[in-house]
């Protein structure tokens, strides 16, 4: 089950229910240590696509369950999430890439461009995460 609402409760009661008959997966719109914590298998990490090796380790840490370290990890990564909320993934996926030196172009319409306030908080998180 991938599931992109951003109730992870609502995962655990799943989990909880159907045990070992399902699989879950967490989407960006969870907290993905939290999903990989209850029985997660899987993340698709939507983050993955400005900051591979970021999202690798976490996804390592979590499955030789050093809750501490993904903890610290994945707080450090959380923003990027935030601003998948507040933007929209595709227009922070494209920027960010941009901002990479990837000419990846604008997103599809009926997406937008990041406007600069979006494009000045992606770099700052990007350059927190350090890829920039």
């Amino acid at each position: 089950l991938k599931d992109a609402s951003g109730n992870t409760g609502k995962l655990l009661s799943i989990a909880n229910t159907l045990q070992d008959r399902i699989k879950i997966f967490s989407a960006s719109a969870h907290v993905p240590i939290f999903v990989f914590m209850i029985g997660g298998v899987g993340w698709m990490a939507g983050p993955a696509c400005l900051i591979p090796e970021q999202c690798v380790k976490l996804y390592r840490l979590a499955h030789e369950k050093k809750w501490e370290e993904a903890l610290g990890l994945q707080k450090t990564l959380w923003a990027l999430n935030v601003a998948f909320q507040n933007y929209s993934l595709a227009s922070c996926v494209k920027a960010g890439l941009e901002m990479q030196g990837f000419p990846v172009g604008s997103p599809l319409p009926p997406q937008r461009q990041l406007d600069e306030e979006g494009k000045r908080v992606v770099s700052q998180i990007l350059t927190n995460i350090g890829v920039l």
